[in-house]
């Protein structure tokens, strides 16, 4: 096989033009940027200047192929009236629902002036003229389900079931912001436009090929005829869904470290689509060694190869990843052979925290375990808690809900005591009854109600 040495965006080009290239690299620093140059998260995400120092910052330190100008998913929605609430090491939350209460379908499209969609432009040109023409830059897009559940709330999972017909068209609508915000990030250069939409973890198949099927076909197409490559994102277990993803026809899928590669990587080569992933955002590149970081990048692609692959973390990574296990995933991308040589006496440590689990058996109520990534980072995981949040109103004093982020390390390792395979998931007193799939509020309250 002839191998392309070329690095950069000629790499990431060729990849997607499916020709035999060495793997591309896309960091997606996000809100890490910040950390790099010392400001929080939301000095990057609402002031221009800083967010093209850390992105250059994230050039220089991290040598990309391609990399996104802004990893935030809550753009769109705050322009159409969510509130947000904003954090200095994570991307802002919505914390209400303009259509929770009313079945309404918005007329309103964001436009170029509105919210922070100056700032993001503003950058993306600034950026485009610095490093352009030798960087692939991606424009990332919040999807139309994650986007529905902004605007609806947890009610919308009620939707999908007892209001069919108004999903749908609400639907249509947030897939008509995807591609309008699709068109302004194209005009200003971005090579790559990306739908991010995790939520699409924790729905059925069938309500995919019901609801999203011909939303994202469309989109895809729209993003097509705009002359630049596609990404379907998705975060979470959507194993079961990634075959539907494929027959909407965008130009890759990224996957976050809830997904086997192997086995994605076998689905995608059917349809002739690029795989992006999977880093491990906590277990590796926040909570790992530079070594382990290398050790997973390597041992990656001595089991699927170089073609049709782009080395990416699983989703946004964690504010305060160490440096030096990003520089270890680069230097794994760029020289494997050597580095594998390297980590041949390697071995990971094992934790030496110890946890103790509860009791199930002897509780006084039922205890409702949340499991996140961070609910307030991944959209999937905050629908998730906030359902829970919805039926520990209802039950009152009579249960007891608490949630486990995995951003904490000894919250990894209780996981992995209760041998919990996927996030977000929902445990009632120690077993699993919700992984990867958001329930509504009545079948989780039946549920705990079995308990009482």
């Amino acid at each position: 096989m002839k191998v392309n040495h070329t690095r950069g965006k000629e790499l990431i080009i060729q990849t997607y033009l499916h020709k035999n290239t060495d793997v591309p690299w896309v960091p997606f620093a996000g809100i890490h940027a910040g950390h790099l140059k010392g400001y929080t998260a939301t000095e990057i995400l609402t002031d221009k200047v800083k967010l093209l120092e850390c992105l250059l910052e994230v050039k220089k330190a991290y040598h990309p192929d391609g990399m996104p100008v802004i990893f935030d998913l809550q753009v769109e929605a705050e322009i159409l009236g969510c509130n947000l609430r904003w954090s200095d090491k994570a991307p802002p939350m919505v914390i209400d629902h303009p259509c929770s209460e009313d079945m309404m379908i918005p007329e309103k499209i964001p436009e170029q002036h509105e919210g922070r969609i100056p700032i993001i432009l503003d950058t993306m040109k600034s950026l485009k003229n610095e490093i352009g023409t030798h960087v692939a830059l991606f424009g990332l897009i919040c999807g139309p389900l994650t986007l529905a559940s902004h605007l609806r709330g947890t009610n919308f999972y009620i939707d999908l079931i007892t209001n069919p017909q108004y999903a749908i068209e609400l639907l249509a609508y947030t897939s008509d912001v995807t591609k309008v915000m699709a068109e302004y990030y194209s005009e200003v250069g971005m090579d790559i436009i990306a739908v991010v939409d995790p939520v699409v973890s924790q729905i059925s198949p069938v309500m995919f090929d019901e609801f999203l099927r011909n939303e994202f076909s469309d989109i895809f197409s729209h993003i097509k005829s705009l002359d630049v490559f596609s990404i379907f994102f998705v975060c979470g277990d959507a194993t079961k869904n990634l075959e539907p993803m494929c027959t909407t026809h965008p130009d890759s899928i990224f996957i976050d470290e809830n997904i086997d590669m192997i086995h994605a990587y076998k689905i995608l080569s059917k349809h002739d689509l690029i795989l992006g992933g999977n880093i491990p955002l906590a277990t590796t590149m926040l909570f790992g060694t530079q070594q382990d970081n290398m050790k997973y990048v390597v041992d990656l692609l001595e089991k699927i190869g170089p073609d049709n692959l782009i080395i990416a973390p699983g989703c946004d990574m964690p504010y305060d990843t160490p440096v030096e296990n990003v520089v270890g995933v680069v230097e794994a991308v760029q020289k494997p052979d050597l580095i594998r040589k390297s980590l041949e006496s390697y071995h990971k440590e094992e934790s030496d925290i110890t946890i103790e689990l509860p009791n199930y058996h002897t509780l006084h109520k039922p205890l409702v375990e949340v499991f996140t990534i961070d609910s307030e980072v991944c959209a999937a995981c905050g629908y998730m808690l906030e359902t829970a949040i919805d039926v520990k109103k209802m039950f009152g004093e009579k249960i007891d809900l608490i949630e486990y982020k995995w951003i904490k390390l000894e919250n990894i390792e209780r996981a992995k005591k209760l041998n919990i395979q996927h996030l977000p998931c929902i445990l009632i007193n120690g077993e699993v009854k919700y992984s990867s799939i958001i329930p509504t509020r009545d079948k989780l309250y039946s549920e705990i109600e079995k308990y009482l």
